[in-house]
Order: C-alpha cells, then sequence, then structure tokens
C-alpha cells in the first residue's frame, strides 16, 4: 500500500506545487459545550495569524472545523487551505498524535496526516453464527466501517434437539447441513470482499464449531489473513472486549514486522541495501533510490532543517546539493524527508513512542532515518563526512559522491555532463 493512497488525496499534487499553503493539525471534537467550542475557535484564530496564516484560509478553516463529521471525543484534524478554499480536511478518531501544527509557507506539512494514516489499516470483522454473518470491512481508527455485509442464511432447521426415535440421527444431519450451507456462503462473501478490498486481517468470531465450518469454506488467500478470536459476540449479552483486544494485539504485531522488515533489508549485503543518517538517507532520495524510509516520529520535536526543492531531486542539505532545482526552503527535516519520499513513490513508516496512558514520553534522541534501498549502492551506505554531499542522481559511475567537483566556471573546468575528452569550447 503506498503512503500517497490516502482517500483520493493527490498528495504528489499538493507536494510538488508550490505556492502559499496554510496548513492547520489541531484538536477535533472534544466533546465541549457550545461556549468552549467558540472559546477555543477564537484562540486557534489568534495562533493562525501569529503563524502567517492569512485571513481567508483562516477564515475557510474556521468555517469548517466546528461541523460534526462524526467524530468521537477526542479526535483530530488535519487542514490545508489556500486562498481562501479548503484543499484537504481529514479527521481521525483518535486524539493529536504530536503536538498542535500551524504552519504557512510554500509546501504543506504532512506528517501528521502519514502518522494517522500509518495506523489506519484495512481489516474485516467476520461475526458468524449458525443463521449467517455480519461482515464489516473497516478501517482502524475510523469511526464508521467502509462497507457493511449482512448474510442471511437458512433458519430452519437451526438447533440441534433429542427427538428421539429412529428420526434422531436424520435430524442432526439436517442441521448440519444447514450450518454448513450458511457458512458455504459466509465464505464466498469473505473471499469476495478479500479479492476488492485487499484487508490486512481478517477477525473471525462466533462459536467454535461455526468458525471451524467457515475456515473450510474460505480460500486460500483469505484463510492466510485469518484470525480466530475465541469469543461469540453475536450471542445476547455479549461484549467485544476480546475482539478489540485481539485486533490491538494483531495490528501492533503487525507494525513491529513492518518496521524489521525494513531494518532487516537496510542490514542486508553488509548494509548496502541500506541508508542511515540523514545525509545518506537525503543521498539515496536524491537519487529516487529509497524502497522504504522509516522514520522516528520523535523526529518532529527536532530543530533541525532541511532544504525542500521545487524540483527533483526534491531535498537537499544546503544549497551546494541543490543540482539547479530552483531555490530551496528550509523545512523541517522529517518534512522535507516525507516529502522526498512521497515524491519519489517510496514508502513511509513511523516509528512510534506511544506510552501507556498516564505514563511519561520516554526522554531519547530519536532514531536516525533509516531506508531500505531499491537496488544496494556502497556509496551510499552510512556516515558521510560532515560537510560533503551525497551524489546527484545523474552522476557517472565511479564518481565519489562525498567529494563533488566544482564546476563554477564551466569553461574553466567543463559543463558537469560533458563527455569526457571533449572539448569544452567546443559546445
Amino acid at each position: 500500500m503506498s503512503s500517497t493512497d490516502i482517500r483520493g488525496l493527490d498528495l504528489h499534487g499538493l507536494l510538488s506545487e508550490p505556492g502559499a499553503w496554510s496548513t492547520v493539525y489541531t484538536d477535533g471534537p472534544q466533546g465541549e459545550p457550545p461556549g468552549a467550542v467558540e472559546s477555543r475557535m477564537r484562540s486557534l484564530k489568534d495562533r493562525m495569524r501569529d503563524a502567517g496564516i492569512p485571513d481567508d484560509d483562516a477564515e475557510a478553516i474556521l468555517a469548517v472545523l466546528p461541523d460534526d463529521i462524526g467524530l468521537p471525543a477526542p479526535s483530530a484534524r488535519w487542514l490545508v487551505a489556500r486562498g481562501g478554499d479548503i484543499v484537504a480536511d481529514e479527521g481521525f478518531a483518535s486524539g493529536r498524535r504530536g503536538a498542535e501544527r500551524i504552519t504557512h509557507g510554500t509546501f504543506p506539512e504532512v506528517v501528521p496526516l502519514l502518522r494517522h494514516h500509518g495506523g489506519e489499516r484495512r481489516i474485516l470483522v467476520v461475526q458468524t453464527g449458525r443463521d449467517g454473518a455480519e461482515l464489516s470491512l473497516e478501517r482502524l481508527g475510523r469511526t464508521d466501517p467502509e462497507k457493511v455485509q449482512h448474510i442471511e442464511g437458512e433458519e430452519h432447521p437451526i438447533t440441534k434437539v433429542s427427538p428421539g426415535g429412529w428420526s434422531q440421527a436424520r435430524f442432526q444431519r439436517s442441521v448440519e447441513e444447514v450450518w454448513q450451507h450458511n457458512q458455504s456462503e459466509v465464505g464466498e462473501a469473505v473471499d469476495r470482499l478479500v479479492r476488492a478490498h485487499r484487508p490486512e486481517h481478517i477477525f473471525v468470531t462466533g462459536d467454535a464449531h461455526v468458525r471451524g465450518l467457515l475456515l473450510e469454506n474460505i480460500g486460500a488467500d483469505a484463510l492466510a489473513l485469518v484470525v480466530e478470536v475465541d469469543a461469540d459476540t453475536r450471542a445476547d449479552g455479549a461484549d467485544d472486549t476480546a475482539l478489540v483486544e485481539a485486533i490491538d494485539e494483531t495490528t501492533a504485531l503487525a507494525h513491529g514486522g513492518r518496521v524489521s522488515a525494513v531494518r532487516d533489508r537496510a542490514a542486508e549485503r553488509d548494509a548496502e541495501n541500506g541508508a542511515s543518517g540523514v545525509n545518506a538517507v537525503v543521498g539515496a532520495l536524491q537519487q529516487a533510490q529509497v524502497d522504504t524510509l522509516l522514520l522516528d516520529e520523535r523526529m518532529t520535536d527536532d530543530r533541525q532543517t532541511l532544504l525542500a526543492l521545487p524540483e527533483a531531486p526534491w531535498v537537499a542539505i544546503g544549497e551546494a546539493d541543490a543540482f539547479d532545482a530552483g531555490p530551496g526552503v528550509p523545512m523541517p527535516a522529517v518534512e522535507a524527508l516525507v516529502r522526498a519520499a512521497l515524491l519519489t513513490d517510496a514508502e513511509v513508516v513511523f516509528l512510534e513512542d506511544e506510552p501507556a496512558e498516564g505514563e511519561p514520553r520516554e526522554e531519547a534522541e530519536p532514531h536516525p532515518p533509516l531506508a531500505a534501498l531499491r537496488w544496494p549502492a556502497a556509496s551510499i551506505t552510512g556516515d558521510v563526512p560532515d560537510g560533503a554531499q551525497p551524489g546527484h542522481p545523474s552522476q557517472a559511475e565511479g564518481e565519489d559522491p562525498a567529494h563533488p567537483a566544482s564546476h563554477d566556471d564551466p569553461q574553466e573546468d567543463g559543463h558537469p555532463s560533458q563527455a569526457e575528452g571533449e572539448d569544452p569550447d567546443r559546445q
């Protein structure tokens, strides 16, 4: 799943087009009375003015922010405006991840959006029973399911009884056949949803026997995604505690697996398949070489900046490695790295530090950026000497990226793309 595949948002367009973008990442509904909401909006307006957001953008944001879009409390909102129009508006069914962000600049800030999006993996919940099932296709962190399907199976006979006499065995076989038929219908629906929507996990609840019948009736692709939950959530008086715990545990393990996969791939071939540290990662991004970028969310607190470039290679450490891509715009390092990753079709994964409720946040330096590369490159594998710059995407083979040549005067030194032996005076 691409990091840019976010419910139809054109992130490439937002990030590649220089302009005057206003970005606000703030609290959504907090369960306050109307008077408190008005007070919070007045305070936000003052903060937007202090951040340099134009009045027309601020008014557009304040016009939609208090709207009830079905979010619970607490929640968060991410909005982008330009020229008095709302360009993007996303709500999240969880509190803010990190500090409030209010900025006005050449490019919008998208890290808060991606952090929430990374936790919104698609799952399928199948609550099955003898008489059918309810199938719910959901996004984690969203309040409303994307799709709900009810399977109403045959209703008679459903329950096994002991009528006695010669008909008992025949009656029991009839009940079992109804159960089997109903779960076959549920299995077909599960397979269709898996083919169409590709959920990452399928959580199946119901009594053990019915779950077993369902698993016999779904395809191999769906079966590989199944997590059985030992609970009958459709039974009278049942709650969904076991289901929620299974979803939380499974998705946490899956995210840990994605992080480990990036680290393992970056460590292959004596780390030639990876780039570690800001300088090395910038060099790999400049060559569109990054497949997956792993970032510690604590970088959002870092004051380091990089240059966001209006054209490829999209990011630079300083003007010396901007490669005539136009004037660079200083941005927080984490935003500049994410922007370059998205514009080169790299996946972005965040290493989250979310302490338990009531626990203090760990005080530690963030892990350095780490990239798993699309192809190995010994020239971009780790520490780059201070002041050295990585190579340009068009760098000649064998050229040392740590010691780029200076070409201040093409007549004296030759054009960077000049063929070996070519006379610079004969263009």
